[in-house]
């Protein structure tokens, strides 16, 4: 089979594209023959040595995946040969073929296809997790999304709203805000391209403020991190809750502590991937109801570009140069 292998840490430009032995199911794992892979911010990370989870070289990128079971190790009984499904094998995905565990495989609609399915569930997931069960975000209340016109960054958006709330997308570029108010953001901000000096911080706080009625957020959703989070948390309402998703701009942000206590609110460290391994129910239920959202219409992955298989440098390349508006994902 065909895969882009990492066989030294670097840029994607780094990456190569060889044929392999297609890999072998062990007990309790299922064969995947993939359709279509997300690409995901972290990709980015493992390729270069940045990630928590480091695998043995070479490896593929890509933990996001959807395609059709083509085998089943021993003691596989949650999926059967031909089912649909997306899965989460960490890394891999980059490839023709994937095995993955089977609790990290999930069976899709059929009216779901696999390019959408591919962009699905690091987002959806991520965002929901960190929405419904660490800010326990609540109808009617503001919601603050910075890069809202990523991958995560839209499906807290149309997320938000599916919930019931009212959502303020904050965005780098007008062409980021647009697509933001057409997947549901009440209200947009425009913030300038980092990094920020003080002033910029501080008016980007008023900002805030005065779309939220002058209170604040009860909710900020961050992946971005930099000179972004300081003001966004400045801008917080009381008892608000801070989400910590991800450092899409690659500083980690320090943040002054009094600020926590003298607006009584929480600073929410958001770890899907660990999650859904330590609370396995909680996860396949946070997925049965995206998968309800999805086939009633109140979320749909918003697809930036599709690249073959070949062309994989291309679509991490696109993404690391944040340009992209929603997913990236490559097929075979």
């Amino acid at each position: 089979m065909k895969a882009v292998l990492c066989k030294e840490f670097g840029p994607p430009a780094s990456l190569v594209v060889e044929e392999i032995e297609s890999p072998v199911p062990g007990d309790g794992q299922v064969l995947i023959d993939i359709k279509a892979c997300g690409v995901n911010f972290p990709d980015l990370l493992i390729i270069a040595d940045k990630y928590q989870f480091k695998p043995p070289m070479p490896f593929s990128p890509g933990g996001e995946v959807a395609g059709v079971v083509s085998a089943l190790g021993m003691g596989t009984s949650r999926v059967k040969v031909g089912d649909r499904v997306v899965a989460a094998p960490g890394w891999g995905g980059f490839a023709e073929q994937v095995v993955a565990d089977q609790k990290d495989v999930i069976v899709i609609p059929q009216q779901m296809d696999f390019v959408a399915a591919a962009a699905f569930l690091f987002t959806y997931g991520t965002s929901y997790y960190a929405l419904k069960d660490r800010a326990h975000l609540k109808e009617g209340e503001t919601l603050l999304v910075l890069g809202a016109a990523g991958g995560v960054g839209m499906a807290a958006v149309e997320l938000g709203k599916a919930m019931g709330a009212r959502v303020i997308a904050a965005a780098s570029t007008e062409d980021k805000l647009a697509i933001a108010r057409e997947h549901g953001a009440d209200e947009t901000l425009l913030y300038p391209a980092g990094p920020l000096d003080k002033d910029q911080q501080r008016a980007f706080s008023k900002e805030i403020k005065a779309l939220c009625g002058g209170g604040g957020a009860d909710v900020v959703y961050d992946p971005v991190g930099g000179d972004y989070a300081e003001p966004a948390l400045r801008a917080i309402n009381w008892n608000g809750r801070y989400l910590v998703i991800g450092f899409a701009s690659g500083p980690i942000p320090k943040i002054p502590l009094n600020l926590t206590l003298l607006k009584s609110c929480s600073i929410v460290g958001v770890f899907w991937g660990a999650s859904t391994n330590r609370e396995p129910e909680k996860h396949e239920k946070n997925v049965r109801e995206l998968m309800d959202m999805y086939l009633t219409g109140k979320i749909k992955p918003h697809i930036f570009a599709a690249y073959p298989l070949a062309e994989a440098v291309k679509a991490l390349e696109v993404l690391a140069e944040r340009k992209v508006m929603g997913k990236v994902v490559v097929v075979t």
